[in-house]
């Protein structure tokens, strides 16, 4: 097929934190050495920030260094955090805990980063970035040495069957001496940059958490500006690691959220639902009580650390930011560490094609310089610490911080989540409440207020690698939990003539990934639907 294509120094798949403070770094590099490498970031979202999910308590070190003034400049960091709060939750009661030294929150701030990475856009629009918005990165290309040298976009208007319709528009083919990879978590393209480049051959697997999130408006008299709240326990039972999070923003906003690692066990366990639950939480309750439910998302997002993290660099090119994995668990924060990991990246491939470097720039090498890579290796035990539970989880927590100081002689092993579920047999089943529709909701009417819209007649971007396995085995087995880890209702079981069969409601998709991650064959694969579809996150 014949397509356009536009040349570029450098291409960056992808307009989060980290692609974006990559462009930025860059673009600043141009100013200060007098150089004009041209670079461009190409974003499946509809604009800027339409896909940006996230908490978020941002630790602004990686902007400090980015943009001293980003103060005078207007950035959207407007709620500093002025209380940290860590409760354990039973059914009934709430602990208070000891604040975890990770945890705690002073000089950060409560933020929306999709708003916040608008803000960085129009920063690196201003040094010269060209970003082109609702451009999926379909496919990757490579020369004749196997070197990566771009991406195409995908193809617009074709049909379900596949076939072109009469408003076809091929993907365009955007070259790039580098190309950076800043698809978040579980990338499609990164993930098979990893197979093909065996980038994952000294690691362990990355492992997950789903983040489900909802942004409230609350009664004054209970908002309290700038208060951060995080717990553990309950709903969840001792086996399974996870928690929540409550902060409390401007405009009497609270943005609530609980996340839960897809490493757990019950087939019969539904985060959506496990979310909903918390909120009936007699200590929880009240806040939402007299409140507006103003939006929704879910997002999978990195636990796996710093021995999850992969070879970083390949011929051409990078993978930065949650396509690597820079989440920092303990602490609850990936983005400052995502940024800066594209910073490091956008100066080493400068410097490269300023003095004609190698294609292949080992990005792992140039981090470890870094505070990134300290910060990762003390808090590496912490999270895998609780797969024996969540009381020997924070037991070791608590030694591992202030005994061990994160300089344990051992570091804990990691193992993938899609191998940790149960068959149904040894499962106990969970009942779980029906929504009332003021504080809890069903997946249908969030999907719909997460603005989530897909052109329906595309061939469905949630493809089966063989289409008898959700019958014969997820369903034989463990009861279909692709129906309960999904938290959009993007998969049911329903009956044709007298036989079950897994029905895709492509369309509801938000992008989280869990399938991608969670499916225990591996059989579902996520590839990138038209661009500009999916979500459209106001400011989440």
């Amino acid at each position: 097929m014949q397509r356009e294509s536009m040349e570029f120094d450098v291409v960056i798949v992808g307009g989060g934190p980290a692609g974006l403070a990559a462009a930025i770094r860059f673009g600043q590099l141009n100013q200060q050495h007098n150089t004009n490498y041209t670079i461009c970031v190409v974003e499946k979202g509809s604009e800027i920030g339409a896909h940006i999910l996230s908490g978020a308590v941002l630790e602004p070190k990686a902007l400090n260094e980015l943009i001293p003034d980003w103060q005078t400049q207007g950035a959207p960091l407007n709620t500093p955090v002025k209380t940290d709060q860590f409760m354990l939750l039973t059914q009934k009661s709430a602990w208070h805990l000891p604040t975890p030294p990770q945890m705690n929150n002073h000089g950060n701030y409560i933020i929306s980063l999709g708003n916040v990475c608008r803000w960085l856009a129009t920063q690196a629009e201003n040094l010269g970035v060209e970003i082109y918005p609702g451009f999926a990165a379909k496919d990757i290309i490579f020369d004749d040495n196997n070197q990566v040298c771009g991406i195409i976009t995908g193809d617009m208007g074709v049909d379900k069957q596949g076939q072109p319709t009469a408003n076809f528009q091929p993907g365009m083919e955007l070259r790039g001496k580098y190309t950076l990879f800043a698809e978040g978590c579980r990338g499609s393209l990164s993930e098979r940059l990893c197979e093909k480049f065996n980038l994952r051959e000294h690691c362990d697997p990355q492992t997950y958490g789903i983040g489900i999130k909802e942004l409230w408006e609350v009664d004054p008299k209970v908002h309290e500006l700038g208060k951060v709240t995080h717990t553990v326990g309950w709903p969840l039972d001792n086996k399974t690691y996870g928690g929540s999070f409550i902060y409390h923003l401007e405009n009497h906003q609270v943005a609530v959220g609980f996340v839960i690692g897809l490493d757990y066990t019950n087939p019969y366990l539904s985060p959506y639902d496990e979310f909903q639950r918390f909120k009936l939480h007699p200590k929880i309750k009240p806040l939402f009580e007299n409140g507006r439910r103003v939006s929704y998302g879910a997002r999978a997002l990195n636990e796996g650390g710093y021995q999850s993290i992969p070879k970083l660099h390949f011929p051409g090119g990078m993978l930065i930011g949650c396509s690597a994995g820079f989440v920092n668990v303990p602490k609850i924060k990936g983005n400052h560490t995502a940024m800066k990991s594209g910073m490091v990246a956008a100066e080493n491939v400068h410097h490269a094609l300023t003095n004609n470097g190698p294609a292949d720039l080992d990005l792992n090498k140039a981090l470890q310089a870094t505070w990134v890579w300290d910060e990762l290796y003390k808090v590496r035990n912490i999270r895998p610490g609780f797969h024996k539970g969540l009381w020997l989880g924070l037991g070791y927590a608590a030694i591992d911080t202030y005994l061990l100081r994160g300089r344990a002689p051992w570091t804990f092993a990691n193992h993938a989540d899609h191998t940790c579920l149960q068959p149904t047999a040894n499962a106990i089943k969970i009942n779980y409440p029906k929504p009332d529709g003021k504080i809890t909701f069903d997946k249908l009417s969030s999907v719909y207020i997460s603005n989530t819209n897909h052109e329906e007649n595309q061939p469905c971007h949630l493809t089966l690698k063989d289409p008898e396995v959700p019958i014969k085995i997820n369903l034989a087995t463990y009861a279909a939990p692709e129906q309960r880890y999904c938290p959009a209702n993007v998969y049911e079981i329903v009956d044709t003539d007298g036989k079950p069969r897994l029905q895709i409601n492509a369309s509801n998709c938000v992008h989280c990934k869990t399938c991608d991650i969670k499916d225990p064959t591996q059989n579902i694969v996520w590839v990138t639907p038209e661009g500009g579809g999916g979500p459209n996150y106001p400011n989440m």
